[in-house]
């Protein structure tokens, strides 16, 4: 790709990130308008996944659920993202597969949320964990199977080894991907700001990829991303004047999964990921360990409420997560240009 070419590609993403973000911005008063007239209030959770009463993590959120704060914000710039990508943006081999992902793990979610709304009682509000696993692990078999027989992606790239061929298992690959990354977002949604600043640093580095591979539709992608989740944060950021939902927290996170099967990057996104990786895998720790040793590793699941449990304010927990988020996004980048990946 020429200087010109490369200019030209960064005028273009930058117009699509700054209108997703406009866009989302006028948004945002409509959503709050009907957010507080038909109550979209976020019912705090009292039971864990395991059906234990969650003590700690009620005393260390109770405060915050004295007053009513409405839930589904997501929707915002998932609708933003798709009105950017839809009329700008749209080309079938590089943004029909994250956009299908993103309306997909988006509707899954705001069914979700729906049901948390509507629903009364004092357990966990909403689908069964297993309920929501299977269809999000439907949507990435199906966006697996374009990106196999329509697109015709059969092969995985190696950093600093090369492309390793694997056919058909390519899907499972992609599926696993999808549900991965949606699974590990919305783990993480549980601070102010916080999977909101992660998901924007980690788009940004696939989207900055995606720029030194010559892959502009893709990177406009990211940073329409960027820019609608830029607008999200502004009122997201602690005290959050609302919450993304699982409408927001799955959509973004089986895009990302798509975005890094595209990019050829998948064995990265641990990396430019590694928030999610640690969110996840605390929370998968701590389940493992109550069901089969009957303890726990951590004072309260996932690792961020452990770290507030040791008395690290919840501004502190997301602002640092957010330093090593955008450090090992660098990183990432920078492995992609060492490994070959552009």
């Amino acid at each position: 790709m020429t200087v010109d070419m490369l200019s030209d590609e960064l005028i273009r993403t930058f117009l699509l990130s700054v209108g997703a973000f406009f866009l989302a911005m006028f948004m945002t008063p409509l959503y709050t308008f009907l957010a507080y007239r038909y109550k979209f209030w976020k019912k705090q959770r009292a039971t864990s996944t395991t059906g234990e009463v969650l003590k700690i993590f009620t005393k260390l959120h109770a405060n915050k659920f004295k007053r009513n704060i409405p839930t589904m914000a997501g929707a915002i710039f998932v609708i933003a993202i798709f009105i950017v990508t839809f009329f700008f943006n749209l080309d079938r081999r590089e943004t029909w597969l994250p956009l299908a992902a993103l309306i997909g793990g988006g509707l899954v979610g705001l069914l979700d949320d729906i049901i948390n709304i509507r629903g009364s009682g004092t357990g966990v509000a909403g689908l069964r964990s297993s309920f929501k696993f299977f269809m999000i692990t439907a949507i990435g078999i199906v966006l697996g199977l374009w990106f196999y027989g329509v697109l015709g992606i059969t092969a995985l790239h190696v950093p600093f080894v090369g492309s390793v061929e694997l056919g058909w298992l390519i899907v499972p690959l992609f599926a696993f991907a999808v549900v991965a990354t949606g699974n590990a977002v919305n783990i993480s949604d549980g601070l102010d700001g916080l999977a909101g600043g992660l998901a924007a640093i980690a788009f940004g580095g696939f989207g900055t990829i995606a720029l030194l591979q010559g892959n502009p539709m893709i990177a406009g992608f990211c940073f329409t991303v960027v820019g609608a989740l830029l607008s999200y944060l502004w009122f997201n950021i602690y005290p959050a004047r609302f919450f993304m939902g699982d409408v927001g927290s799955f959509a973004l996170g089986t895009s990302l999964g798509v975005v890094a099967m595209l990019t050829n990057t998948f064995l990265l996104l641990p990396v430019i990921g590694i928030i999610f990786v640690v969110e996840a895998g605390s929370s998968a720790i701590q389940i493992f360990s109550k069901k089969v040793f009957k303890r726990k590793i951590f004072i309260s699941a996932p690792i961020h409420h452990h770290l507030e449990a040791k008395g690290w304010p919840e501004t502190k927990v997301t602002m640092r997560f957010w330093v090593i988020a955008a450090v090992a996004s660098f990183i990432g980048v920078m492995l992609a240009l060492a490994g070959g990946n552009v």
